[in-house]
């Protein structure tokens, strides 16, 4: 009984087929609660397949989206993740932008005490692009590190 109260917000998961939306969708997130809010772990999900559109010439961007975040009260649902990230396949935005969308639609979904996501763009012109956006909740120790961090991730690239 508790667990069914638990995921009562998840939807998705184990409704069979679900079609990916035509457009950009962050409705279609889902969140369920996390049973360990007092314990500060990582969560990794990786999407190698993300799609979006160049908004100057239409052009398919490729790109593997990485995100990790510290969970407060909530995690994302995977599934609704992925039929979420599938909806910029026909949305056109910078690359830059991309990962910022989908970062500030992971804090307004989860609330998490850290956040970072980054996209590895494949080159296009013989350039490639990897944006990092981050955000730590205020009032936990990883206002600092999100700052120290944004340095880091320009170092390795």
């Amino acid at each position: 009984m508790r667990l069914k109260q638990e995921l009562a917000g998840v939807t998705l998961l184990g409704a069979g087929s679900s079609p990916i939306p035509a457009t950009y969708a962050p409705e279609i997130l889902e969140r369920f609660p996390n049973k360990h809010p007092d314990n500060d772990y990582t969560v990794v999900m990786l999407c190698p397949e993300f799609t979006s559109l160049c908004p100057k010439t239409g052009q398919p961007d490729f790109a593997e989206i990485r995100i990790g975040y510290i969970p407060d009260g909530f995690l994302v649902e995977s599934k609704s993740l992925k039929l979420y990230l599938a909806s910029f396949r026909n949305h056109g935005d910078f690359h830059e932008d991309c990962v910022n969308i989908i970062m500030k639609d992971l804090v307004r979904l989860l609330a998490p005490k850290y956040i970072e996501v980054e996209g590895l763009f494949t080159p296009r012109g013989g350039i490639a692009i990897h944006p990092c956006a981050n955000y730590a909740k205020e009032g936990t120790p990883y206002t600092e590190t999100a700052r120290a961090r944004l340095f880091t991730l320009m170092d390795k690239q």
